[in-house]
């Protein structure tokens, strides 16, 4: 289990998943099945990268107060999605794990600013979890449009 000792700690694995966030959407877009799809991949990826820079302006900024006390454990790790993209990977599977990771990122901003030390710091985790809905909501529709009406 990953342990947090300090609110650095807390951002720069957020930074990390940020991270993790626009090489996945590059991949998508890369195999893209429609010019269409290509564009909104690439524009998660850009969504994805303002984020990973919103993180590292709070850290380097110093926009919260850091408190001596250790960061409890909340087990961040059974909020991610171990399914790696591939090449060969469907349309509809491309979907389902952008909706999943999605998901994923929603429940760990939301988890991290039910633990913000201030209100600084819970606003940016919480606009960051209502971000991540969105995209989850925009894979959502696309399932809905080209999966679901196509059964």
């Amino acid at each position: 289990m990953k342990k947090f000792d300090s609110v650095d700690d807390i951002l720069d694995f957020a930074i990390g998943i940020e991270q993790d966030a626009v090489d996945f959407y590059k991949d998508l877009a890369k195999n893209a099945l429609t010019p269409d799809m290509k564009l909104v991949f690439e524009q998660f990826a850009r969504e994805e990268i303002g984020h990973k820079v919103r993180l590292k302006e709070v850290k380097e900024k110093g926009l919260f107060e850091m408190k001596s006390e250790v960061i409890t454990d909340m087990q961040i790790s059974d909020y991610l999605v171990s399914i790696k993209p591939s090449a060969k990977m469907s349309y509809q599977d491309a979907l389902i794990l952008a909706m999943k990771r999605e998901k994923a990122a929603f429940k760990l901003y939301m988890a991290l600013s039910e633990r913000a030390m201030d209100q600084d710091m819970k606003s940016l985790f919480l606009s960051l979890a209502i971000e991540e809905s969105k995209h989850k909501l925009r894979f959502e529709l696309e399932y809905d449009e080209y999966v679901l009406r196509e059964n």
